[in-house]
């Protein structure tokens, strides 16, 4: 009862952003504002969790297929098809659920508690909008190139780890792998996920910061709320879109 009354109350709020919103020209420069804060602000952690893991999956692969029988271009295939179809977009999208949830949660449940909310809805702005819908737009926008800059790294630290640091592949079978049996639709279907997963993380973490009542405690709760049903919704999306697409 309680799952279906959360569901109803997000939709309820998903709703009253798009009601009586300001003009166009306010949230376009809003909007610009938190791709930067949320989206430019990630690339530094992004890059780097992404470089070791192109590292860490190469090494790890390799080791798992050492063999007479397994032929080397395997390795690069096999980090290809994990990081463009699972590391890239799901990965990536739940370290940006701590990190870029986390601020949307906290920054929105802090206005809330402190009464600036009640001070724009005073003012006849529909604070919902005002407040979410240029954070949501950011994270539909910025996610997918997150994610493309995520899966370039991973694939260009496991190729340079992988031939020239531990050796365990040659260059030429490593290029091979990458092109052997390459499917386009794999692409499509992680742009579509950091679409899906960009629009779930800020929008729930918007709805349960909007949501918060009493003070501090309550605003970390909030947060704890927006990072757990945020990761758990991640997954139950990625199952869908893998199903429904590939």
């Amino acid at each position: 009862m309680k799952l279906l009354q959360n569901l109803g109350s997000y939709l309820l709020f998903i709703k009253s952003l798009f009601i009586n919103r300001e003009k166009f020209r306010i949230y376009i420069k809003l909007t610009l504002e938190e791709c930067i804060s949320l989206g430019v602000g990630s690339v530094f952690i992004i890059g780097v969790v992404s470089l070791f893991l192109g590292a860490v999956t190469v090494i790890q692969t390799a080791a798992n297929l050492a063999g007479p029988f397994v032929p080397k271009f395997i390795i690069g295939t096999i980090v290809r098809d994990m990081t463009i179809l699972e590391m890239a977009p799901t990965l990536t999208c739940l370290i940006l659920a701590g990190k870029v949830g986390s601020a949307i949660a906290g920054g929105i449940g802090t206005m809330r508690i402190t009464e600036q909310i009640d001070a724009l809805e005073v003012m006849g702005i529909n604070s919902a909008s005002y407040l979410a819908l240029p954070k949501i737009i950011a994270c539909v926008i910025t996610f997918p190139m997150l994610v493309v800059m995520a899966g370039y790294l991973t694939i260009f630290s496991g190729q340079v780890i992988g031939v020239h640091v531990a050796q365990v592949v040659s260059d030429a079978d490593f290029t091979y792998g990458l092109r052997s049996g390459f499917r386009d639709m794999n692409v499509v279907v992680t742009i579509i996920k950091s679409f899906v997963f960009g629009y779930l993380i800020s929008s729930i973490s918007a709805y349960y910061g909007y949501m918060t009542s009493g003070g501090a405690l309550e605003v970390g709760e909030s947060i704890t709320k927006a990072l757990t049903t945020s990761c758990l919704s991640l997954l139950a999306a990625d199952y869908l879109v893998a199903e429904l697409f590939i």
